[in-house]
C-alpha cells in the first residue's frame, strides 16, 4: 500500500495494489475508486483532502498475524 499526497493539487491517492483499473466509481464529488476485473478496491482518489480528510496526521497500525492454534 501506498499513500501519496500531492500539495500543488491537494490531492490523496491511496494504492493498495498494482492491478489494471477496469472501472472507476465515483462515491461523491470528491472521492473515486478504482477497482480491477474482481471488484477488488486497486486505489481510492480524495480530491481537495485537506478540507475532506485530516491529512495532517496521518498512522498505519498492521494487525498482528492471528495465531494458530492445532
Amino acid at each position: 500500500m501506498r499513500v501519496s499526497y500531492f500539495e500543488d493539487t491537494d490531492t490523496l491517492l491511496v494504492t493498495f495494489s498494482d492491478s489494471p483499473v477496469v472501472e472507476t466509481t465515483d462515491l461523491n464529488e470528491d472521492t473515486m475508486v478504482d477497482l480491477d476485473g474482481q471488484g477488488r478496491v486497486v486505489a481510492i482518489t480524495i480530491e481537495h483532502a485537506a478540507t475532506q480528510t485530516d491529512i495532517r496526521e496521518c498512522s498505519f497500525a498492521y494487525p498482528p498475524a492471528a495465531s494458530k492454534t492445532s
